[in-house]
């Protein structure tokens, strides 16, 4: 399936983008590449392959989850980037 500049205009509307002639005429050309790719693609026998999200088994790594005893508010107040008078000072966000 060819790509027209029409299409091409109809894709820029949407995405509200205000294209150029110029732009327009290689956004076709281009567009129309990657649709012939994908075409390409179309004719391989893809019957016996199992629908992936990724090529490799990915799993999330994360440490168990145990309960520890909290930090003190010393400990806390040190960690800050500013503190005074045993708090933790920060910019002023109203006014």
């Amino acid at each position: 399936m060819p790509v027209t500049r029409k299409d091409v205009e109809h894709v820029a509307r949407l995405a509200r983008l205000a294209l150029s002639e110029d732009e327009k005429e290689r956004f076709t050309a281009q567009l129309g590449a990657i649709v012939g790719y994908v075409e390409k693609l179309n004719e391989l026998d893809t019957e016996k392959v199992e629908p992936t999200a990724h090529i490799l088994p990915l799993r999330n790594v994360t440490r168990p989850d145990t309960a520890r005893p909290p930090m003190g508010r010393e400990a806390v107040v040190k960690l800050a980037p500013k503190s005074g008078g045993g708090f933790i000072r920060v910019p002023q966000v109203i006014e």
